[in-house]
């Protein structure tokens, strides 16, 4: 008896720690105990297959969660067009820019234990920063290094601040001048954030700052996430892990796949006139040492999932709070209106986030006061926090149409 008793409590400990491995899901409900139609939230499923069809992608993991409940979780299509290795619900995406909500609640939380402020310049941390200067462009040039826009630069009439750049209105690495001279300090794949964020300081910004809104992909996110290794004292991969991911049980997110995480990996690709062609070096966003704010993070979504439904409860999930509700309101409110020049029409911007402003005038579905963001590679993400919603989507090719049409089959569902 005492023999069989310790085989079970092996075997119970193996499980266990397979399944810690794995990660859990959000607990899960009925749909219509939640106020979703079963029956509407098969046009997701449709939605997803028409756009196979149409040859867009191979394959989508979808998610929708209401009042804290999976209510529904769909895996469809392939990882790849080639082998037809089935898509599976712990398939690994590449993130893109939708590390930077995750870096910006890094932000947050360094915000909350008073280490930094939303007002102190970049140049308080890093001292490179300090005197930046304002490109004037004379002429837009054209693409690669052989031709560049040319311009002249004049001092900024302000620092570049933490807020600047949360909401993409400091100018850093935003357009072609800045990007243009920020490809002369190019990173070296050794290098970490602390060998290249500096560097950037030498970059001219595209505007004034705060005076527009110009989306920047990776520099200045970058800069945030140096400045929170600073603040905290450890690299960045570091207090992601012991300070987000292990409290929201998010372990299969990082910033470079594993070996044993590879063959999850879903292959990227790019939609062309002859159809999908995979991107190549498609981790380039990603690194063992350089652990970029911008993009870089690959994951699955149910690990997304806990992060995002952190955000729909207030900063709280599973009893751990990472953020207070008034900080989670802080971050997903307008900062930066829709009518500010560079915003689309009807979205706001809040603190690394898209918030939506006014749904009708942009003609979104989603309510207003959802937030969220999108990746490169198609990933797309939600909180409405009006309706206790949190959707997300996996895909690994850029269809932006994907995102609307997501939208809508999921807002459609709602009947109460």
């Amino acid at each position: 008896m005492r023999r069989i008793n310790r085989i079970f409590l092996v075997i119970s400990l193996i499980v266990l720690a397979a399944f810690s491995l794995m990660g859990a899901s959000l607990p899960t409900s009925k749909p219509d105990d939640v106020g979703l139609s079963s029956e509407r939230l098969q046009r997701i499923h449709a939605m997803v297959q028409r756009h196979m069809d149409l040859g867009d992608i191979t394959g989508a993991v979808v998610l929708v969660a209401r009042k804290g409940q999976v209510a529904y979780v769909d895996v469809q299509g392939t990882m790849d067009a080639e082998t037809k290795k089935p898509m599976t619900r712990d398939s690994l995406f590449r993130m893109a820019s939708m590390t930077k909500p995750v870096i910006g609640t890094a932000v947050m939380m360094m915000l909350e234990e008073g280490k930094i402020q939303l007002g102190d310049p970049i140049s308080k941390y890093i001292p490179e920063f300090k005197d930046m200067k304002v490109g004037i462009l004379q002429a837009p040039g054209g693409r690669g290094a052989a031709n560049p826009p040319k311009f002249y630069t004049v001092p900024a009439e302000r620092p570049i601040t933490i807020k600047d750049i949360l909401t993409h209105t400091s100018g850093l690495s935003s357009g072609p001048m800045g990007q243009s001279e920020a490809a002369k300090v190019r990173r070296q794949p050794t290098e970490t954030l602390a060998d290249y964020i500096p560097r950037l300081g030498a970059t001219p910004l595209e505007f004034q700052p705060g005076t527009r809104w110009m989306y920047s992909p990776s520099d200045g996110f970058d800069v945030l996430a140096r400045i929170v290794e600073i603040a905290s004292g450890m690299p960045l991969n570091i207090f992601l892990k012991q300070r987000i991911f292990d409290p929201l049980d998010i372990p299969e997110t990082s910033h470079y796949p594993t070996d044993a995480q590879m063959p999850r990996l879903v292959t990227a690709y790019q939609k062309t006139d002859t159809g999908l062609v995979k991107t190549q070096n498609s981790l380039s966003m990603s690194s063992r040492v350089y652990f970029a704010g911008g993009g870089g993070l690959i994951s699955t979504v149910d690990d997304y999932s806990h992060f995002a439904q952190m955000l729909a409860n207030g900063g709280e999930l599973y009893g751990r709070r990472l953020l207070s509700p008034r900080t989670v309101k802080l971050m997903s409110s307008v900062h930066i209106p829709w009518t500010l020049p560079g915003r689309t029409t009807g979205e706001g911007f809040g603190l690394s986030v898209r918030v939506m402003q006014d749904a009708i005038v942009g003609n979104h579905r989603v309510s207003d006061g959802s937030f969220g963001w999108s990746g490169a590679y198609g990933t797309h993400f939600w909180v409405d926090p009006k309706e206790e919603l949190v959707a997300v989507m996996m895909i690994q090719t850029p269809i932006r149409e994907m995102r609307p049409d997501f939208e809508n089959a999921v807002m459609q569902a709602i009947v109460k």
